[in-house]
Protein backbone atom coordinates (compact mmCIF):
# COMPACT_ATOMS: atom_id res chain seq x y z
CA UNK A 1 0.00 0.00 0.00
CA UNK A 2 1.35 3.40 -0.98
CA UNK A 3 2.06 5.74 1.92
CA UNK A 4 4.17 8.62 0.52
CA UNK A 5 2.93 10.80 -2.34
CA UNK A 6 5.17 13.11 -4.36
CA UNK A 7 3.28 16.24 -3.35
CA UNK A 8 3.98 15.46 0.32
CA UNK A 9 7.76 15.02 0.02
CA UNK A 10 10.24 17.27 1.81
CA UNK A 11 14.00 17.57 1.44
CA UNK A 12 16.25 15.45 3.66
CA UNK A 13 13.42 12.98 4.11
CA UNK A 14 13.88 9.20 3.82
CA UNK A 15 11.03 7.28 2.24
CA UNK A 16 9.96 3.80 1.24
CA UNK A 17 7.07 3.84 -1.21
CA UNK A 18 5.63 2.73 -4.56
CA UNK A 19 5.82 4.69 -7.79
CA UNK A 20 5.09 4.33 -11.48
CA UNK A 21 8.06 4.44 -13.86
CA UNK A 22 7.29 7.21 -16.37
CA UNK A 23 10.75 7.31 -17.94
CA UNK A 24 13.87 5.17 -17.69
CA UNK A 25 17.33 5.75 -19.12
CA UNK A 26 20.98 5.04 -18.41
CA UNK A 27 23.13 8.15 -18.57
CA UNK A 28 26.82 8.86 -18.09
CA UNK A 29 28.45 11.41 -15.83
CA UNK A 30 31.05 13.77 -17.28
CA UNK A 31 33.65 11.26 -16.14
CA UNK A 32 31.91 8.54 -18.12
CA UNK A 33 30.43 6.65 -15.17
CA UNK A 34 26.94 5.26 -15.91
CA UNK A 35 24.00 6.03 -13.65
CA UNK A 36 20.26 5.34 -13.68
CA UNK A 37 17.79 8.16 -14.26
CA UNK A 38 14.08 7.58 -13.70
CA UNK A 39 11.04 9.79 -13.76
CA UNK A 40 8.67 8.42 -11.16
CA UNK A 41 5.04 9.35 -10.74
CA UNK A 42 1.88 8.99 -8.73
CA UNK A 43 -1.49 10.74 -8.78
CA UNK A 44 0.02 13.89 -7.24
CA UNK A 45 2.77 14.47 -9.80
CA UNK A 46 6.18 13.30 -10.99
CA UNK A 47 9.71 13.48 -9.65
CA UNK A 48 13.15 12.75 -11.06
CA UNK A 49 15.12 9.95 -9.40
CA UNK A 50 18.72 8.81 -9.77
CA UNK A 51 20.64 5.75 -8.67
CA UNK A 52 24.40 5.99 -8.80
CA UNK A 53 25.70 2.58 -7.77
CA UNK A 54 24.82 -1.10 -8.20
CA UNK A 55 21.68 -0.42 -10.20
CA UNK A 56 22.23 -2.77 -13.15
CA UNK A 57 20.75 -5.91 -11.64
CA UNK A 58 17.97 -4.01 -9.86
CA UNK A 59 16.56 -2.47 -13.03
CA UNK A 60 17.27 -5.04 -15.73
CA UNK A 61 13.60 -6.12 -15.68
CA UNK A 62 12.16 -2.68 -14.91
CA UNK A 63 10.64 -0.77 -17.81
CA UNK A 64 8.49 2.27 -18.46
CA UNK A 65 4.94 1.87 -17.08
CA UNK A 66 6.09 -0.65 -14.47
CA UNK A 67 5.33 -0.13 -10.80
CA UNK A 68 8.33 -0.18 -8.45
CA UNK A 69 8.99 -0.08 -4.75
CA UNK A 70 11.84 2.21 -3.79
CA UNK A 71 13.81 3.20 -0.75
CA UNK A 72 15.19 6.68 -1.28
CA UNK A 73 16.41 9.93 0.20
CA UNK A 74 14.72 13.18 -0.86
CA UNK A 75 17.21 15.84 -1.95
CA UNK A 76 17.16 19.24 -3.63
CA UNK A 77 18.92 19.65 -6.97
CA UNK A 78 18.71 22.93 -8.88
CA UNK A 79 15.91 24.10 -6.60
CA UNK A 80 13.78 21.03 -7.31
CA UNK A 81 13.13 17.93 -5.26
CA UNK A 82 14.81 14.76 -6.48
CA UNK A 83 15.09 11.19 -5.18
CA UNK A 84 18.44 9.56 -4.54
CA UNK A 85 17.55 5.86 -4.85
CA UNK A 86 19.09 3.40 -2.40
CA UNK A 87 17.07 0.30 -3.29
CA UNK A 88 14.57 -0.55 -6.00
CA UNK A 89 12.49 -3.55 -7.07
CA UNK A 90 9.42 -4.37 -9.16
CA UNK A 91 6.21 -4.07 -7.19
CA UNK A 92 3.94 -7.06 -6.78
CA UNK A 93 0.41 -6.74 -8.25
CA UNK A 94 -1.22 -7.09 -4.85
CA UNK A 95 0.81 -4.10 -3.58
CA UNK A 96 -0.66 -1.69 -6.12
CA UNK A 97 -3.90 0.29 -6.13
CA UNK A 98 -4.26 2.07 -9.50
CA UNK A 99 -6.21 4.88 -7.83
CA UNK A 100 -2.92 5.94 -6.18
CA UNK A 101 -1.28 6.63 -9.53
CA UNK A 102 -3.76 8.28 -11.87
CA UNK A 103 -5.35 11.57 -10.80
CA UNK A 104 -8.93 12.06 -11.92
CA UNK A 105 -11.64 14.67 -11.96
CA UNK A 106 -13.82 15.05 -8.91
CA UNK A 107 -16.80 15.88 -11.13
CA UNK A 108 -19.46 13.43 -12.28
CA UNK A 109 -18.26 12.37 -15.75
CA UNK A 110 -21.71 11.20 -16.87
CA UNK A 111 -23.21 14.58 -16.03
CA UNK A 112 -20.35 16.40 -17.77
CA UNK A 113 -20.85 14.37 -20.94
CA UNK A 114 -24.59 14.97 -20.88
CA UNK A 115 -23.83 18.68 -20.59
CA UNK A 116 -21.45 18.40 -23.54
CA UNK A 117 -24.18 16.79 -25.64
CA UNK A 118 -26.50 19.67 -24.71
CA UNK A 119 -23.96 22.19 -25.97
CA UNK A 120 -23.56 20.16 -29.16
CA UNK A 121 -27.33 20.00 -29.60
CA UNK A 122 -27.61 23.79 -29.34
CA UNK A 123 -25.58 24.31 -32.51
CA UNK A 124 -27.94 25.78 -35.11
CA UNK A 125 -25.93 25.26 -38.30
CA UNK A 126 -27.16 21.86 -39.59
CA UNK A 127 -23.80 20.80 -41.03
CA UNK A 128 -21.80 21.72 -37.92
CA UNK A 129 -24.44 20.04 -35.77
CA UNK A 130 -24.17 16.82 -37.81
CA UNK A 131 -20.37 16.98 -37.66
CA UNK A 132 -20.17 17.34 -33.89
CA UNK A 133 -22.87 14.71 -33.32
CA UNK A 134 -21.10 12.22 -35.61
CA UNK A 135 -17.96 12.47 -33.51
CA UNK A 136 -19.52 12.59 -30.02
CA UNK A 137 -21.93 9.73 -30.76
CA UNK A 138 -19.18 7.39 -31.95
CA UNK A 139 -18.96 4.84 -29.07
CA UNK A 140 -15.16 4.48 -29.34
CA UNK A 141 -14.62 8.24 -29.31
CA UNK A 142 -17.15 8.82 -26.51
CA UNK A 143 -15.42 6.28 -24.24
CA UNK A 144 -12.07 8.03 -24.70
CA UNK A 145 -13.59 11.52 -24.44
CA UNK A 146 -14.99 10.68 -20.99
CA UNK A 147 -11.60 9.49 -19.73
CA UNK A 148 -8.90 11.52 -21.50
CA UNK A 149 -6.75 14.15 -19.80
CA UNK A 150 -6.32 17.50 -21.54
CA UNK A 151 -2.53 17.36 -21.31
CA UNK A 152 0.34 15.42 -19.79
CA UNK A 153 1.47 18.26 -17.52
CA UNK A 154 0.36 21.75 -18.56
CA UNK A 155 -3.33 21.86 -17.57
CA UNK A 156 -6.23 19.56 -16.67
CA UNK A 157 -3.65 16.76 -16.52
CA UNK A 158 -5.91 14.11 -15.01
CA UNK A 159 -8.54 11.63 -16.14
CA UNK A 160 -11.63 13.53 -17.22
CA UNK A 161 -9.57 16.70 -17.59
CA UNK A 162 -10.29 17.12 -21.29
CA UNK A 163 -14.04 16.93 -20.70
CA UNK A 164 -13.80 19.54 -17.92
CA UNK A 165 -11.74 21.80 -20.19
CA UNK A 166 -14.17 21.52 -23.11
CA UNK A 167 -17.25 22.15 -20.96
CA UNK A 168 -15.56 25.26 -19.58
CA UNK A 169 -14.72 26.43 -23.10
CA UNK A 170 -18.30 25.95 -24.26
CA UNK A 171 -19.47 28.17 -21.42
CA UNK A 172 -16.85 30.79 -22.29
CA UNK A 173 -17.86 30.62 -25.95
CA UNK A 174 -21.48 31.46 -25.07
CA UNK A 175 -20.36 34.37 -22.89
CA UNK A 176 -18.03 35.72 -25.58
CA UNK A 177 -20.72 35.48 -28.27
CA UNK A 178 -23.23 37.24 -26.02
CA UNK A 179 -20.75 40.06 -25.37
CA UNK A 180 -19.57 40.33 -29.00
CA UNK A 181 -22.67 39.80 -31.17
CA UNK A 182 -20.62 39.73 -34.38
CA UNK A 183 -19.18 36.33 -33.36
CA UNK A 184 -20.63 33.09 -34.74
CA UNK A 185 -21.47 30.99 -31.68
CA UNK A 186 -21.84 27.82 -33.75
CA UNK A 187 -18.22 28.10 -34.89
CA UNK A 188 -16.98 28.78 -31.36
CA UNK A 189 -18.85 25.77 -29.96
CA UNK A 190 -17.60 23.55 -32.78
CA UNK A 191 -14.04 24.67 -32.09
CA UNK A 192 -14.44 24.07 -28.36
CA UNK A 193 -15.78 20.54 -28.81
CA UNK A 194 -13.41 19.41 -31.57
CA UNK A 195 -10.15 21.33 -30.98
CA UNK A 196 -8.57 18.61 -28.82
CA UNK A 197 -10.11 15.38 -30.14
CA UNK A 198 -6.64 14.49 -31.39
CA UNK A 199 -5.56 14.17 -27.76
CA UNK A 200 -7.78 11.12 -27.40
CA UNK A 201 -5.09 9.21 -29.30
CA UNK A 202 -2.10 11.51 -28.85
CA UNK A 203 -2.03 10.61 -25.15
CA UNK A 204 -2.17 7.24 -23.45
CA UNK A 205 -3.66 7.12 -19.97
CA UNK A 206 -4.00 3.53 -18.78
CA UNK A 207 -1.29 3.58 -16.11
CA UNK A 208 0.28 6.99 -16.54
CA UNK A 209 -0.36 10.03 -18.68
CA UNK A 210 2.16 9.92 -21.51
CA UNK A 211 2.38 10.08 -25.28
CA UNK A 212 1.59 7.35 -27.77
CA UNK A 213 4.04 6.72 -30.60
CA UNK A 214 1.59 8.36 -33.02
CA UNK A 215 1.17 11.26 -30.63
CA UNK A 216 4.91 11.83 -30.48
CA UNK A 217 5.30 11.63 -34.26
CA UNK A 218 2.23 13.59 -35.36
CA UNK A 219 0.82 15.65 -32.46
CA UNK A 220 -2.82 16.20 -31.69
CA UNK A 221 -3.42 19.02 -34.18
CA UNK A 222 -2.43 16.84 -37.14
CA UNK A 223 -4.36 13.88 -35.72
CA UNK A 224 -7.60 15.79 -35.17
CA UNK A 225 -7.29 17.54 -38.54
CA UNK A 226 -7.45 14.11 -40.17
CA UNK A 227 -10.26 12.80 -37.93
CA UNK A 228 -12.49 15.83 -38.34
CA UNK A 229 -11.79 16.15 -42.08
CA UNK A 230 -12.89 12.53 -42.64
CA UNK A 231 -16.04 13.18 -40.60
CA UNK A 232 -16.88 16.22 -42.74
CA UNK A 233 -16.26 14.26 -45.94
CA UNK A 234 -18.74 11.63 -44.73
CA UNK A 235 -21.55 14.20 -44.43
CA UNK A 236 -23.38 14.57 -47.72
CA UNK A 237 -23.34 18.12 -49.03
CA UNK A 238 -20.98 19.52 -46.40
CA UNK A 239 -20.00 22.93 -47.84
CA UNK A 240 -16.41 23.12 -49.05
CA UNK A 241 -15.87 26.63 -47.68
CA UNK A 242 -17.26 25.66 -44.27
CA UNK A 243 -14.91 22.67 -44.21
CA UNK A 244 -11.97 25.03 -44.78
CA UNK A 245 -13.15 27.27 -41.91
CA UNK A 246 -13.43 24.34 -39.50
CA UNK A 247 -9.99 23.09 -40.52
CA UNK A 248 -8.56 26.56 -39.88
CA UNK A 249 -10.14 26.69 -36.42
CA UNK A 250 -8.37 23.42 -35.58
CA UNK A 251 -4.91 24.20 -36.90
CA UNK A 252 -4.75 27.76 -35.51
CA UNK A 253 -6.00 27.23 -31.98
CA UNK A 254 -2.54 27.32 -30.37
CA UNK A 255 -2.28 30.87 -31.66
CA UNK A 256 1.43 31.10 -32.47
CA UNK A 257 3.88 29.19 -34.64
CA UNK A 258 6.18 28.70 -31.64
CA UNK A 259 3.35 26.97 -29.75
CA UNK A 260 2.70 24.48 -32.54
CA UNK A 261 0.06 26.18 -34.68
CA UNK A 262 0.66 25.52 -38.40
CA UNK A 263 -1.19 28.78 -39.10
CA UNK A 264 -1.95 31.92 -37.12
CA UNK A 265 -5.66 32.63 -36.42
CA UNK A 266 -6.93 34.55 -39.45
CA UNK A 267 -10.66 34.33 -38.82
CA UNK A 268 -12.33 36.40 -36.10
CA UNK A 269 -13.74 33.32 -34.33
CA UNK A 270 -10.38 31.53 -34.58
CA UNK A 271 -8.64 34.42 -32.83
CA UNK A 272 -11.25 34.59 -30.07
CA UNK A 273 -11.21 30.84 -29.57
CA UNK A 274 -7.42 30.80 -29.24
CA UNK A 275 -7.59 33.30 -26.38
CA UNK A 276 -10.44 31.45 -24.67
CA UNK A 277 -8.47 28.20 -24.87
CA UNK A 278 -5.33 29.92 -23.60
CA UNK A 279 -7.19 31.56 -20.72
CA UNK A 280 -8.86 28.35 -19.58
CA UNK A 281 -5.61 26.40 -19.81
CA UNK A 282 -3.58 28.96 -17.87
CA UNK A 283 -6.19 29.45 -15.16
CA UNK A 284 -6.29 25.68 -14.66
CA UNK A 285 -2.51 25.72 -14.20
CA UNK A 286 -2.87 28.51 -11.62
CA UNK A 287 -5.55 26.51 -9.83
CA UNK A 288 -3.24 23.50 -9.65
CA UNK A 289 -0.37 25.56 -8.24
CA UNK A 290 -2.56 27.15 -5.56
CA UNK A 291 -3.93 23.74 -4.55
CA UNK A 292 -0.47 22.33 -3.81
CA UNK A 293 1.12 22.73 -0.41
CA UNK A 294 4.11 25.03 -0.79
CA UNK A 295 5.28 25.54 2.78
CA UNK A 296 4.68 29.28 2.35
CA UNK A 297 1.44 30.68 3.75
CA UNK A 298 1.08 33.43 1.14
CA UNK A 299 2.60 31.82 -1.96
CA UNK A 300 1.60 28.86 -4.11
CA UNK A 301 3.87 26.07 -5.20
CA UNK A 302 6.03 26.94 -8.21
CA UNK A 303 4.17 26.40 -11.48
CA UNK A 304 6.50 24.87 -14.03
CA UNK A 305 3.82 25.39 -16.69
CA UNK A 306 3.72 29.16 -16.10
CA UNK A 307 7.22 29.71 -14.71
CA UNK A 308 6.20 31.46 -11.49
CA UNK A 309 4.52 31.26 -8.11
CA UNK A 310 1.14 32.84 -7.37
CA UNK A 311 0.06 34.94 -4.43
CA UNK A 312 -2.59 33.36 -2.22
CA UNK A 313 -4.64 36.54 -2.43
CA UNK A 314 -7.21 35.70 0.27
CA UNK A 315 -4.48 34.85 2.76
CA UNK A 316 -2.46 37.95 1.83
CA UNK A 317 -5.42 40.30 2.28
CA UNK A 318 -6.45 38.56 5.49
CA UNK A 319 -2.97 38.94 6.99
CA UNK A 320 -2.83 42.61 5.93
CA UNK A 321 -6.21 43.21 7.57
CA UNK A 322 -5.06 41.47 10.76
CA UNK A 323 -1.89 43.60 10.89
CA UNK A 324 -3.94 46.77 10.44
CA UNK A 325 -6.19 45.81 13.34
CA UNK A 326 -3.13 45.14 15.52
CA UNK A 327 -1.88 48.67 14.84
CA UNK A 328 -5.13 50.38 15.85
CA UNK A 329 -4.54 52.11 19.23
CA UNK A 330 -6.57 50.85 22.16
CA UNK A 331 -8.24 53.96 23.70
CA UNK A 332 -8.51 52.24 27.09
CA UNK A 333 -4.74 52.34 27.38
CA UNK A 334 -4.85 56.14 27.51
CA UNK A 335 -7.65 56.58 30.06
Amino acid sequence: MKTSFISDLNSEQSITSFFLVCEKEIRNTREGKPYLRLELGDRSGTIEARMWDQFESAVKDVNRDDFVKVQARVEIYRNRLQLALLQLRLAKPEEIDLADFLPQTKADVAKLYAQLLEFAGSIANPFLKKLVAAILNDPAIAAKYKRAPAAKVMHHAYLGGLLEHVISLCGLAKLAAAHYPELDLDLLLTAAILHDVGKLDELCYDRAISYTVEGQLLGHIMMEFETVSKAMDAIEGFPTNLKTVVQHLLISHHGEYEFGSPKLPMIREALVFHYLDDLDSKLAAVRTALALESGEPEWSAYSGALGRKFLRLDQFLKSASAKAEENVPNPKLFQ
